[in-house]
């Protein structure tokens, strides 16, 4: 039997405090989505050796960026702005050498949340610190009052975002208050807000299998047919491993 795919899902982390020790930590309906569509998960805590991360990379199939906090604009040269929540700098340092290594090497990755921000920073795009006063004509992307907040979104034809969901209209959950500003080369929009803020975006780059969206189909508010996005991931993994060892 031809053996299911490993997907490496990076950890979250909470450092030391007075009450506990520190901990690793990943939300279950990550996990609990790709094991449905018939891939086994590996949870990998903030690997400090970028050779370590390789080693890890050589094991496994795919990667999925998972959710979290805000990436630290600092970072990419951009002022600190008083509504972001930074990851903890342990995760973060790793999650950017991991897409880092992952992008040289061309594994197939899924981002979502901060895992697509992520993404696309990493390949040169770069990001809205705060969609209300970036993008003051858009639509609430966040209700605090209400973790099932949902709103439109409008896919592009022949996307993997098509495949899922059709050419309909259709509402998914919406929790962020950064979103993609430019888009990195090598990518395009795939999904968007009728507001214009960018929702998904894959990958045009031979070889390289990696999208992401802004939305989180793994949560619970997540609808019945975003279970999809997983399957296709899972596809998209395997169609990329057969095509290594028909290279080998």
């Amino acid at each position: 039997m031809r053996r299911k795919p490993l997907i490496a899902l990076n950890a979250d982390y909470r450092g030391i405090r007075k009450d506990s020790a520190a901990y690793s930590y990943v939300a279950a309906g990550y996990y609990e989505c790709l094991r449905r569509v018939g891939a086994v998960p590996i949870i990998l805590p903030p690997l400090d050796e970028p050779g370590d991360i390789d080693a890890a990379l050589e094991r496994i199939d795919g990667v999925l960026l998972v959710g979290g906090l805000d990436l630290d604009p600092r970072r990419d040269g951009f002022m600190l702005h008083s509504s972001v929540r930074i990851l903890d700098p342990r995760r973060e340092t790793f999650d950017r050498t991991l897409i880092e290594r992952v992008a040289v090497r061309r594994t197939p990755v899924f981002g979502i949340g901060v895992g697509m921000q992520l993404l696309n920073v990493s390949q040169g795009g770069n990001l809205f610190l705060h969609i209300p006063e970036d993008v003051p004509t858009a639509l609430p992307h966040k209700d605090p009052q209400d973790p099932h907040h949902r709103h439109g979104l409008s896919v592009a034809s022949g996307s993997l975002m098509e495949r899922v969901y059709g050419d309909g209209e259709i509402r998914v959950n919406s929790f962020h208050h950064m979103a993609i500003d430019e888009v990195a080369p090598g990518f395009a929009v795939t999904a968007r807000c009728p507001d214009g803020v960018i929702e998904a975006i894959e990958s045009r780059q031979d070889g390289w299998f990696a999208f992401g969206t802004q939305f989180h189909p793994e949560a619970d508010s997540a609808s019945a047919l975003d279970i999809r996005i997983f399957e296709e991931f899972v596809d998209g993994v395997k169609e990329a491993r057969s095509a290594l060892r028909m290279v080998a």
